[in-house]
C-alpha cells in the first residue's frame, strides 16, 4: 500500500466523493447525506449511487461505483449492514481511499464478524475504512458536509472526534447555537480501522484546527495514543471529554496496584501526562473550545483580580487555586500599580478590590493599567451588579479594551447579576469575548488556557534509562513456571529487586527454629519472620507474619506460630521455610507498582504506602517509560508529597532516589512480558541521601509463557 493511498489529507478533502446507498426519497438517509454534501457547498465531485439511476438533486445517479468516470477518494456507505461488503468490494474495483461506512448493524449489536470480514477485506486491497456506525464527516477546508446531521454548520476553528455519533449530531447543532465555529468533525464508530490516533495525526498538523475536542468512551491502543496526544498538546490545546468516571473500572484483587487502577484514574493521570486538558462535562468543554482558538496565551504565570466585590473575589482566588492559576502576589508593584485607579478603602492586595462603589469608567481605568503592566501576565476582571454598576456601558468597556489588547494578554470576564447584566453576558459572548456568569467556570477555562501555556513551554525530555540484569530476573521466572506458579515467592522478588540494584532489607531463610535464631543474631534485632509457601499469598490475613521480635524466645515463639497459623489457615500448605528479615524503623512509607493496563500497557504508579492505602487512594499513574522530569511530577502529585519534603522539623526525604527506584520497577516491567504485576509497599523513604528500602515485593506474572 502505498503512503499517498492512506493519507488522511483524502479523507478531510477528496477530489471526489460518492454516496453509495443514495436516495430520492426525503428523510432517508441516502437522500440527507446527499442534500447536505450538496447544500454545504462541496468543491469536489459528487457522485451518488444507487441500482435504480436516474437523478436527484440536479445530479446524475450512477448505477454502481465503477460507472463513474472521475476519481472518488471518499465513498459514503449507507446501504444495509448484510450488502455493506459488496460495496466495499466496489469501492476496491474503484480504488477508492476512504470508506465512511454510515451503516449501523455490525459489532454495536454483536455482529462482529461481517465488520471483521470488510475491514479484513479492505486493508487488503488498500481501503481505509471509518466505523462502521458512524454519522459521517464534516469538513470546512472543502466546504463537505458528508453527514445526516443538521445541513446548516457553522465553518471555524474548532475540530470535533468523537465515539459517539449520537452526541456528535447533538454537537453540530449545539456549537452552531454557541457560536463556535468547526473546522471539522468526524465520528469513529465501532473503530474497525481508522481511530481517533488517525484522525488525530492529521488534525495536529491541519492548520485550520486551532482546538481539538475529543469525546473518548473507551481507549484501545492507549500506547500509541500517548505518542499522538504529546505531540498534538505541544501545538494545541487538545480538550477530551471521557466518559467512564465511576468505579466500576477493571479490578485485579491480586495487588492494590491492580485494584486501585481504576480505567478512569489511569486515565486522568496519563492525561495529564499527555498535556491533555480534561473537561468534565461537553457545556465545559465547548466554553473552552469557543475561546481558546482566540484568546491570546499569556507570558507569564501571574494573574490579577479586579473586582468590585470581596466576596466574589475570594470566590475566585479560592477557584484559581483549585484550577491552577497563579495570582500575583507582588504587593509593592500592586500597590504601585492600582493606588490612582482604586479608592484608598480599597484592596490594593490581589484580588484588587475597587469596592462596590466601583463605575465602569473605575474600571476601565483599572483594565489599562494592569494590562499595560508588564509584570501582570493575565486579568480576570469580575463585575457585580450595584447602584454604581451600569452594565451596558461596562459592556462597551469590555469590548474595546478586550480588542484593544487581544494581542498582548489574556483577559477574561465574570459578571453576575440580574437582566440587564445577562443582556450584557450574552452581547459579550456574541462577540466572541470571554464572559461567563461564575467565577468557577471563568476560572476552569483560565485554568485550561494556562495548562495549555505550560504544554507549549514545556521541554520535551527523553525517557530515563535504567540498567537492570535481565538474565537474573529470568531465572527467578523460570523457577516460578516450573513450579507452575503466577507469582513470585518472596525470596525470588528480592532477587529481582537485587537485579534492578533497588536497596532491600538483610534477609535470611530458616528451616528450624535454630536457623531462625542464628539468622537473627546475625542481621540484628529488631526483626520481621514470615512464612514463604506458594500456597499463602496474603501472609497477613493468615496469621503469617511477625514483626518487631527484639530477643531468642521472641524468635522461637514466632517460629511456631507462624508454622501453627499457616497450618490452621491451609493444612496442605507447602512450606519451604520461614524468612527472617531486617525490621526496618523510620521513614516514610510509600508504594510502587507497575502493571500492564488494558488500555495503556506498561504503566507506573506512586503513592502513599503502607496498610492504608486502599482507604486512602493517595497515588498517580503514569505510562512507561517517562522521563525523570515527569517521574518527579508524579512523585510530586500525591496529597502527601509535604511528608517527603520535610514537615515539622523533619529533614527531606531521598526523593531522587524514589524517582530511580520508580524508574528502574517500571524498565523491570517494560523488559520483562511475563511479568504482569509489581508492587513494592511499602518502599520506606530515609533522609536525603540515605536512599530507600523496598520491603514488601510482590510480582506477579501473565497467564501467557511468552517472553
Amino acid at each position: 500500500m502505498k503512503d499517498s493511498d492512506t493519507n488522511m489529507k483524502y479523507l478531510f478533502e477528496p477530489r471526489g466523493i460518492a454516496v453509495v446507498g443514495a436516495s430520492k426519497s426525503p428523510g432517508k438517509i441516502g437522500h440527507t447525506v446527499v442534500k447536505n454534501i450538496v447544500c454545504g457547498g462541496f468543491r469536489g465531485n459528487i457522485y451518488p449511487v444507487n441500482p435504480k439511476g436516474g437523478e436527484m438533486l440536479g445530479l446524475r445517479v450512477y448505477e454502481h461505483l465503477e460507472a463513474i468516470d472521475g476519481r472518488v477518494d471518499v465513498a459514503m456507505i449507507v446501504v444495509p449492514a448484510e450488502v455493506a461488503f459488496e460495496a466495499i468490494q466496489e469501492c476496491a474495483h474503484k480504488d477508492v481511499k476512504f470508506a465512511v461506512i454510515i451503516s449501523s448493524g455490525f459489532s454495536e449489536v454483536g455482529n462482529v464478524a461481517e465488520e471483521l470480514k470488510i475491514a479484513r477485506f479492505a486493508r487488503e486491497h488498500g481501503i481505509r475504512i471509518v466505523g462502521p456506525n458512524v454519522f459521517g464527516i464534516y469538513s470546512a477546508v472543502s466546504s463537505l458536509n458528508a453527514t445526516f446531521g443538521p445541513a446548516d454548520v457553522k465553518s471555524g476553528n474548532v475540530a470535533i472526534i468523537t465515539q459517539s455519533g449520537a452526541i456528535g449530531i447533538a454537537m453540530i447543532g449545539k456549537t452552531k447555537v454557541e457560536g463556535i465555529g468547526l473546522s471539522a468533525m468526524i465520528s469513529v464508530g465501532n473503530k474497525s480501522d481508522v481511530n481517533e490516533m488517525d484522525l488525530l495525526d492529521y488534525l495536529t498538523f491541519q492548520d485550520d484546527a486551532k482546538v481539538i475536542l475529543m469525546y473518548l468512551e473507551g481507549v484501545k491502543s492507549g500506547e500509541r495514543l500517548v505518542g499522538v496526544l504529546k505531540r498534538a498538546t505541544r501545538k494545541k490545546p487538545v480538550i477530551v471529554i471521557k466518559s467512564g468516571r465511576s468505579s466500576r473500572g477493571a479490578q485485579a484483587a491480586a495487588s492494590h496496584t491492580g485494584s486501585l487502577a481504576g480505567e478512569d484514574r489511569v486515565f486522568d493521570d496519563v492525561a495529564r501526562q499527555c498535556g491533555v486538558i480534561r473537561a468534565e462535562s461537553i457545556q465545559e468543554a465547548l466554553n473552552w473550545c469557543r475561546f481558546l482558538a482566540d484568546v491570546p496565551p499569556p507570558t507569564g504565570e501571574d494573574c490579577v483580580i479586579i473586582t468590585n466585590g470581596g466576596g466574589i473575589g475570594v470566590l475566585t482566588a479560592d477557584a484559581c487555586e483549585k484550577y491552577g492559576v497563579n495570582l500575583s502576589d507582588e504587593v509593592a508593584d500592586l500597590k504601585r500599580t492600582f493606588e490612582d485607579v482604586m479608592p484608598s478603602f480599597g484592596s490594593a492586595k490581589n484580588p484588587i478590590d475597587l469596592t462596590g462603589g466601583a463605575s465602569p469608567d473605575d474600571y476601565d481605568r483599572a483594565l489599562v493599567t494592569a494590562l499595560e503592566n508588564e509584570n501582570i501576565d493575565s486579568v480576570a476582571c469580575l463585575g457585580c451588579q450595584t447602584a454604581a454598576f451600569d452594565a451596558q456601558r461596562f459592556e462597551q468597556i469590555a469590548e474595546e479594551r478586550y480588542a484593544q489588547f487581544k494581542p498582548v494578554k489574556p483577559i477574561v470576564f465574570s459578571l453576575f447579576g440580574g437582566e440587564e447584566v445577562e443582556r450584557s453576558i450574552l452581547g459579550l459572548k456574541a462577540k466572541g469575548i470571554p464572559v461567563f456568569p461564575d467565577v468557577y467556570e471563568m476560572t476552569a477555562f483560565l485554568g485550561a488556557l494556562y495548562r495549555d501555556y505550560r504544554n507549549k513551554i514545556s521541554s520535551e525530555t527523553e525517557p530515563a534509562k535504567a540498567e537492570i540484569d535481565v538474565a537474573a530476573i529470568k531465572c527467578a521466572i523460570s523457577r516460578a513456571r516450573a513450579d507452575q506458579r503466577h507469582f513470585l515467592l518472596a525470596r525470588e522478588a528480592q532477587e529481582v529487586m537485587r537485579a534492578a540494584n533497588i536497596a532491600i532489607p538483610e534477609s535470611r531463610v530458616a528451616h528450624s527454629p535454630e536457623d531462625a535464631v542464628r539468622y537473627a543474631e546475625e542481621i540484628g534485632y529488631p526483626i520481621v519472620m514470615k512464612v514463604i509457601s506458594k500456597d499463602i499469598i496474603h501472609k497477613s490475613d493468615a496469621g503469617a507474619v511477625a514483626l518487631d521480635l527484639v530477643n531468642k524466645q521472641e524468635i522461637l515463639d514466632a517460629y511456631e506460630a507462624i508454622m501453627r497459623n499457616s497450618r490452621s489457615y491451609k493444612s496442605d500448605a507447602v512450606i519451604d521455610g520461614i524468612q527472617v528479615d531486617e525490621m526496618i524503623q523510620g521513614g516514610v512509607e510509600t508504594i510502587i507498582g507497575a502493571r500492564r493496563d488494558n488500555s495503556f500497557g506498561p504503566t507506573v504508579m506512586f503513592g502513599l504506602g503502607g496498610i492504608y492505602v486502599e482507604v486512602l487512594k493517595d497515588i498517580a499513574f503514569r505510562a512507561f517509560p517517562l522521563s525523570r522530569e515527569e517521574t518527579l511530577n508524579m512523585i510530586g502529585q500525591i496529597n502527601s508529597y509535604p511528608l517527603l519534603l520535610g514537615v515539622r522539623g523533619d529533614a527531606r526525604k531521598d526523593i531522587d532516589e524514589v524517582a530511580d527506584t520508580i524508574i528502574k520497577v517500571g524498565w523491570i516491567l517494560q523488559n520483562c512480558a511475563e511479568i504482569s504485576d509489581i508492587e513494592v509497599n511499602p518502599l520506606v523513604v530515609y533522609d536525603h541521601g540515605d536512599g530507600v528500602k523496598a520491603v514488601d515485593v510482590r510480582i506477579l506474572l501473565s497467564e501467557s509463557q511468552e517472553a
